[in-house]
């Protein structure tokens, strides 16, 4: 349908009636002024993305900033943690599909992570519907009925918390002056449009997740944004918070920065780990040196690994705000009991080892592991709501224990079958639209695909990339398993016509010349 739009803007997509109810000329004019103001300022930190990374490529190697080095040394904190985000011992995520977000809010988790990025395919539909469905959500309207089942919340429901796209993302359905809007603008600003005046009534408020940063100048960005946002509806300044990811390797070097520029609004730190293994990988790409092993055997127990995951809470706590473990990817099954067991084993595992650390609560990607997690937490944390007073100045982190990429072996062919395998599956899946997919057992984003297919890239050029029965990983070797593996998930996804072009794609990914930056950028022009 015809609807009224800012001027300077268009939309060149299908707006249904439900649509029109969303994409009102209020909100879209939000949109519109969040492009204007800041537009040119995420050009410019995208641009110096690309220059940090041309250093990198170059030998240089991260370390702590010296320009920085007062706010590391200081003592302040962020503001108060509202009631609402005081108890996060288990979080929920995935996309804003109708069904997960009822499934996940009525989950028992303390609070849901609802997902416009990495578990969301960004059609136009996923992202506008999901819209709609955050709004009946928060109004407890979002009942529906399917198969005979009626899906509706509980009267207790876990704390909402949205996940926008990456500075990265584009929305390219909405151009503003001739230009796409950021598709994380796009996200939040009608999220908080349409939403932040009904859950501050609510006793909740509005709270984000925050992806893919690589500096603190991107959360000053950020926190600029939520200022504007807040004023230009008339709600007091620090209401919006904000939890950062931190899922790239030079993030982790500015940990209290990113803290600080965020401190009236900061919800704490999360360690956002599959991410931030393919952020590893992404970085050092051109270092010959630089090897990671199969995907299974990076576990949070390697050194840089427990560098990272150590820092992450030492630093949120001397700053009095969550830090928030990352996601096992395990998931149940309803037919396989061993896996199933191995499931709960692996979970049971990784949260006992986040809580011991000091950890405030972690993350699982499906509603039969909420019980399994929390038992962890609250074996450790008993009735309080979080340890923010596990303070662990027994931490001391270096620069040379970050960039500890260990293990480097072994590199298998069954894991190298396996990320061709996952990287098609995935692709395939999300080019049909679903971003969040189950295969092998575990819960597959865009996170997870991404070490598949940045590893395949890396083990060709790299010397170490041998596998453990002598053979170099070359494009032909690849090439030939693409093969094999692409019969194999033609099977599985009988009836799903994108598989072959997924194949096409992984291919040229992994063996192009150049690699490129995320696999989502290419996809998303797919649409």
């Amino acid at each position: 349908m015809p609807i009224a739009l800012p001027a300077g803007m268009q939309i060149s997509a299908v707006i249904s009636d439900a649509y029109a109810q969303i994409l009102t000329f209020d909100a879209l004019t939000l949109v519109a002024d969040l492009h204007r103001e800041f537009s040119v300022r995420r050009k410019f930190l995208l641009q110096a993305r690309v220059e940090r990374a041309k250093s990198l490529d170059a030998g240089e190697r991260p370390d702590f900033l010296a320009a920085t080095s007062d706010v590391r040394s200081g003592g302040w904190t962020v503001a108060p943690i509202p009631t609402a985000l005081q108890c996060r011992r288990v979080e929920i995520t995935g996309p804003v599909e109708r069904k997960m977000i009822i499934n996940a809010l009525n989950s028992g988790a303390d609070a849901y992570m609802s997902d416009f990025e990495d578990s969301n395919s960004p059609s136009w539909d996923n992202q506008v519907q999901g819209q709609i469905n955050l709004y009946d959500a928060i109004r407890r309207q979002v009942d529906f009925e399917t198969n005979g089942k009626l899906y509706q919340l509980n009267d207790k429901t876990a704390t909402l918390l949205v996940r926008p796209r990456g500075w990265h993302l584009d929305e390219k359905h909405v151009l503003v002056d001739g230009e796409r809007v950021s598709g994380g603008l796009f996200d939040f600003a009608l999220y908080f449009f349409h939403n932040a005046k009904e859950l501050l009534a609510r006793g909740a408020g509005p709270y984000f997740y925050l992806p893919k940063m690589e500096s603190h100048l991107e959360a000053r960005l950020w926190n600029d944004v939520f200022v504007f946002a807040q004023s230009r509806l008339g709600i007091p300044k620090g209401t919006i918070k904000a939890t950062v990811l931190i899922e790239t390797i030079v993030a982790a070097f500015e940990m209290d920065e990113i803290l600080y520029e965020l401190r009236e609004h900061s919800a704490g730190l999360n360690a956002g780990r599959w991410d931030y293994i393919f952020s590893c990988i992404k970085k050092f790409k051109n270092d010959k040196d630089f090897c990671l092993a199969d995907r299974s055997q990076v576990t949070m127990t390697a050194p840089f690994m427990r560098a990272y995951a150590l820092l992450l809470v030492k630093t949120c706590h001397k700053r009095g705000a969550p830090a928030m473990g990352g996601m096992s990817a395990l998931i149940p099954s309803k037919t396989d009991a061993e896996a199933n067991e191995k499931a709960f084993t692996g979970i049971r595992n990784d949260k006992t080892r986040d809580a011991n650390d000091g950890y405030d609560g972690g993350w699982v990607a499906h509603p039969g592991l909420v019980d399994v997690a929390m038992a962890e937490f609250v074996k450790v944390l008993g009735d309080k709501p979080n340890q923010f007073e596990k303070q662990r100045d027994d931490v001391n982190v270096t620069a040379a224990e970050l960039l500890d990429f260990k293990p480097e072996a072994p590199i298998t062919e069954h894991g190298l079958r396996n990320n061709i395998n996952v990287g098609i599956h995935y692709l395939a899946a999300w080019l049909a639209g679903n971003g969040c997919v189950p295969i092998h057992n575990l819960m597959e984003d865009a996170a997870t695909a991404e070490i598949s297919r940045s590893q395949v890239w890396q083990w060709i050029r790299s010397d170490k990339g041998v596998l453990d029965d002598g053979r170099k990983v070359t494009e032909v070797l690849v090439r030939e398993i693409v093969a094999e593996e692409t019969a194999k998930v033609a099977v599985a996804l009988t009836g799903l016509d994108t598989v072959t072009r997924a194949s096409e794609i992984f291919t040229d990914m992994s063996t192009r010349e150049d690699f490129v930056e995320f696999l989502t950028l290419p996809l998303y022009e797919e649409f």
